[in-house]
């Protein structure tokens, strides 16, 4: 039985359906442009006269982008309206993307990609927003399955796509096709989707706290990101983490005294979101990671061409894509509980075992190990996605996607930092001039150890979560016969 009454209102099968396709093709043209820049990132340090390792900086400046501008975006979709500022961010990534195009330098494109991620930081969390506010809680599920759907064909299109381009055109162009999917999409969405406003309960915008909240965030991943690396000076990054632990106690300290901080800290009151949230940061550091180690691997480690790298590391996304449809039935017959602990060993599992991958390998061997934990990392994103909304009220949705939107990006760009800093450490200590393979498989290792720790956060889940979002019921407890019981 539902418990929100703005139900009545609920879209269609048919409308939601159309809703979650347009919304997706927001993800697609992220999530495209994600996997295409990871596989550019060698040609790009080689026009730059960078070092390649380094180039994750166009990852990590990017995603920091959005985790500092995430905040705010609940607050401008519910005074401005999600369709409006839904359609300002897309217009906003495009631009950035044409920018990105046109670098020259390591510098110019850092600042391009800071931009893109000021349109994706309202795109992708108020995409979905616009989503979540339109459907019942007991369509939750399904529409998280057709938003996701369409979106995981960029990861698939994106590394081949990206190593033909890079191989046989230019980087450049890796950014320009972004151009005519953002132009597309800004037209259906003006066409086809319905305004979804809630002035109501946006208040006034808080802006310390997304300015302590956005410092702690920038300056603890910056500090993260140059750590031991000669970026730039120790003392420097003393500061980093000094100034941004010390920003993030001071939002803390405002939050508890706020009456809508921008980062509504007591959502983690709620257990499924907390739980999602906590568990969901660990696996996403691994998650993150993977794009980032493949093509370098492939293209450095083994000497790959960046088309060859690319027909290789799109088998996790088809993988994806091919489990997403039996994600809803698997959480039915399940339940969350067990659906996540098996799947985020399993995951892990199949991460570990790049750690073993070599030259001698065929590439179906290297296929089939990809495109297996892709299925199960699918899965998985799908659980974490879902719970995390299950138990929220729809008077705080908003804040709730803001709030979770921020921590994903967050570790998926922790998870970068780390397998960076994971393979230039273990480079410095084997004494090699360049990554060898052997320093790669480190860096799987230690990222899948960090995933492993989701796994006993989501076995802290109830048996009975997320239940009427998923269908499923757990067994219920056996009664208990009055004759056998004690008696006071």
């Amino acid at each position: 039985m539902d418990d929100d009454p703005d139900d009545r209102a609920a879209l269609t099968t048919r409308q939601m359906r159309i809703t979650a396709m347009i919304v997706a093709s927001a993800l697609f043209m992220q999530n495209l442009d994600s996997t295409i820049v990871a596989t550019a990132l060698p040609a790009m340090a080689k026009s730059f006269h960078a070092d390649p390792i380094h180039m994750s900086l166009a990852l990590t400046s990017y995603l920091l982008s959005l985790a500092v501008f995430i905040p705010a975006s609940g607050w401008f979709a519910d005074r401005f309206g999600s369709r409006t500022v839904f359609r300002v961010a897309i217009l906003i990534f495009t631009i950035g993307s044409v920018l990105c195009g046109l670098s020259h330098t390591l510098a110019q494109l850092i600042g391009a990609r800071i931009l893109q991620g000021v349109g994706g930081s309202m795109m992708v969390p108020v995409g979905r927003l616009l989503l979540l506010k339109s459907v019942r809680r007991r369509d939750m599920l399904a529409a998280t399955s057709w938003l996701t759907m369409p979106a995981l064909i960029g990861p698939i299109i994106g590394p081949p796509l990206g190593g033909f381009i890079v191989t046989y055109i230019s980087w450049r162009w890796t950014f320009d096709i972004n151009v005519p999917i953002g132009v597309i999409g800004i037209v259906a969405v003006s066409l086809y989707i319905r305004e979804v406003r809630d002035s109501e309960h946006a208040g006034r915008l808080d802006l310390t706290g997304l300015i302590l909240s956005g410092l702690a965030m920038a300056l603890v991943m910056a500090g993260i990101e140059t750590i031991g690396r000669g970026i730039i000076p120790w003392t420097w990054v003393a500061a980093c983490f000094t100034i941004g632990l010390g920003a993030g106690f001071a939002y803390w300290r405002h939050a508890n005294h706020t009456e809508h901080p921008v980062l509504d800290l007591s959502l983690m009151r709620i257990d499924t979101f907390a739980n999602s949230t906590i568990a969901g940061s660990f696996f996403r550091v691994l998650a993150g990671a993977m794009p980032f180690l493949l093509p370098l691997m492939l293209q450095l480690g083994f000497g790959d061409s960046a088309a060859k790298s690319g027909t290789v590391t799109f088998a996790a996304a088809i993988g994806a894509l091919a489990m997403k449809p039996l994600a809803q039935p698997i959480l039915r017959r399940f339940g969350f509980r067990i659906s996540m602990v098996a799947f985020g060993l399993l995951s892990v599992a199949f991460t570990a075992a790049c750690a073993a991958f070599r030259p001698s390998w065929p590439v179906l061997a290297l296929d089939a190990v990809l495109l297996i934990g892709g299925v199960f990392r699918s899965l998985q994103f799908t659980a974490f996605n879902t719970i995390a909304y299950a138990d929220v009220p729809r008077a705080r949705m908003s804040a709730a996607t803001s709030f979770y939107a921020t921590f994903q990006q967050i570790t998926i760009t922790l998870g970068i930092s780390i397998a960076a800093g994971s393979l230039e450490l273990s480079t410095a200590i084997s004494g090699h001039v360049e990554p060898t393979i052997a320093d790669y498989s480190w860096a799987f290792i230690i990222i899948s150890l960090i995933g492993l720790v989701s796994v006993p956060i989501c076995a802290r889940l109830a048996a009975e979560a997320g239940d009427d979002v998923s269908g499923h019921h757990a067994e219920p407890a056996a009664p208990i016969d009055a004759r056998s019981a004690p008696r006071q």
